[in-house]
């Protein structure tokens, strides 16, 4: 009986960890396309690399396959715009030499665009 339970609780135990999903990577050239996930099986965040480094468009969305950020890095640095979304807010972040130069933020109300 105890051979028994303990079989159950390592196939049950084994279940759940079979129910992680690894990420995907693809090459295409120099780049390789990375697709990350979440438990559920949707799509986390998605980019691309270069030379080992991340490179290009990132996007991440949640667990219900919302797009929740997205932005780009060059060479491993983030750069340019980048864009959060939460709720009924949406935040533009610029970025310089991989630091935060400027921060804007508009949320959805009856004001149509805000600063803060």
């Amino acid at each position: 009986m105890k051979k028994i339970l303990m079989i159950a609780a390592f196939v049950c135990t084994g279940a759940l960890f079979a129910q992680e999903v690894e990420p995907k990577f693809e090459q295409n050239g120099d780049v390789v396309k990375g697709t990350f996930f979440h438990d559920n099986g949707t799509i986390q965040q998605e980019g691309t690399y270069k030379n080992g480094k991340l490179d290009g468009q990132w996007v991440m969305y949640n667990k219900e396959g919302k797009k929740v950020a997205l932005g780009e890095y060059n060479n491993g640095e983030k750069t340019g715009k980048w864009f959060f979304w939460k709720e009924d807010q949406l935040t533009e972040v610029d970025y310089s030499s991989n630091s935060i130069a400027e921060v804007t933020t508009w949320k959805n109300s009856n004001v149509v665009v805000s600063n803060e």
